[in-house]
């Protein structure tokens, strides 16, 4: 039994409820787009006409459904093509294999990162690339394959953003979290097709050898070789400060890093000259992916706390929302009025739980205004 004691001035005790954490409460405008009954979902880009893409990668399940496809009138429909987006006997060169992030650039056309990984599967000659396609034809006009050395064995191109600042066709900057031990990030010329690895040793791409994180009540830690979540090294990546700088962090970090794009894009940079230019950032939790907005606003999925947060310029952070339903939020855009984020349950698949799989469909496709909603107040009186 535990006694209600009364105050040091002796006055009467009262049995108040105990005082318990706001910040545990469902918090922020959550509307459900979609609900998915698999396979599950990754990454998320929106057209400036609204229109909605949805990566489902195979590394995790080879699935027979669509890696790439629209969400249309509640529908999800293959992208750009049935023949592009579903499994075939077609070369890896000429289809999508596991379409996993993706992109818009500034001028509205769409953009992914195909790490070519089936699960139980090498990555195939032709299979990890980089994919422009132009929603206005719905037409592929951009294929750049990756390939070896800057394509590993174990590489898991994971995420990008494109800069059409830098190179006659633009640039675009790949987050390799590696599903072994060799993080990176990887630079592509897309007029070219010139790549190469840059960062590979250094401390901003690489997971944090005693990286803890809490999942779901567990207190879980970093373990390459035995994982209970997903672990790797740089994964979401940000462009900031009108194109001018990468900001970028590693899946098993609580840390934030950036880059000059003028250094990160130029060829004869050294790993050298690009470590002297890498910039820590600070905390910012843990996350999956990071986006980014016209206000040089950047948001992250963390996962640790089932949340969206976002990072002004100043480097001070606030929590968008919060609910009990963001299971390993995972891809993330922002468009001009919205914050849209896929729920993967990655953190529950088989591999991380002893073989069981934890995962509970539906996945769910959410949305949440970048603004809050005014506050409605009753008349006086």
């Amino acid at each position: 039994m535990v006694a209600v004691l009364a105050g040091v001035a002796g006055g009467p005790a009262h049995a108040q409820p105990d005082a318990t954490d706001p910040g545990t409460a469902p918090a922020g405008s959550v509307e459900v787009l979609a609900r998915m009954e698999g396979p599950g979902p990754s990454g998320i880009a929106v057209t400036p006409e609204g229109r909605v893409f949805v990566g489902f990668p195979r590394h995790a399940d080879d699935h027979a459904s669509a890696t790439l496809a629209e969400l249309k009138d509640g529908r999800l429909v293959p992208y750009p093509s049935e023949a592009m987006s579903l499994p075939s006997d077609a070369p890896p060169e000429k289809r999508l294999l596991s379409v996993h992030g993706m992109t818009t650039d500034r001028l509205g056309r769409l953009w992914v990162i195909d790490d070519g990984k089936r699960k139980g599967h090498d990555i195939p000659e032709g299979g990890a690339k980089v994919v422009g396609i132009d929603p206005r034809t719905n037409e592929v006009f951009a294929s750049v394959t990756l390939k070896p050395p800057v394509l590993r064995p174990d590489s898991h191109m994971n995420d990008l953003r494109v800069d059409l600042g830098h190179g006659a066709k633009g640039t675009a900057y790949v987050a390799d979290s590696s599903f072994g031990t060799s993080p990176a990030l990887v630079v592509v010329d897309l007029a070219s097709g010139r790549q190469r690895r840059v960062l590979a040793t250094h401390p901003s791409t690489q997971p944090d050898p005693g990286f803890l994180t809490m999942l779901e009540g567990r207190a879980l830690t970093y373990d390459a070789k035995h994982p209970t979540f997903p672990v790797g090294g740089v994964d979401g990546v940000a462009l900031g400060e009108g194109g001018r700088r990468l900001y970028y962090s590693p899946l098993s970090s609580h840390r934030l890093y950036s880059i000059p794009t003028d250094v990160l894009a130029n060829p004869a940079a050294s790993d050298v000259q690009l470590a002297a230019n890498v910039r820590d950032e600070g905390e910012k939790g843990a996350a999956d992916g990071l986006a980014e907005d016209a206000q040089d606003r950047l948001y992250t999925t963390d996962f640790e706390h089932d949340a969206i947060l976002r990072r002004s310029p100043d480097g001070t952070f606030e929590r968008l929302a919060y609910d009990p339903r963001f299971i390993w939020p995972d891809g993330i855009f922002v468009d001009a009025r919205y914050v849209y984020v896929t729920l993967g349950q990655w953190n529950r698949l088989p591999d991380f739980n002893g073989g069981k799989d934890r995962r509970e469909p539906p996945y769910l496709l959410v949305r949440i205004p970048k603004e809050p909603p005014p506050t409605v107040r009753s008349p006086a009186g």
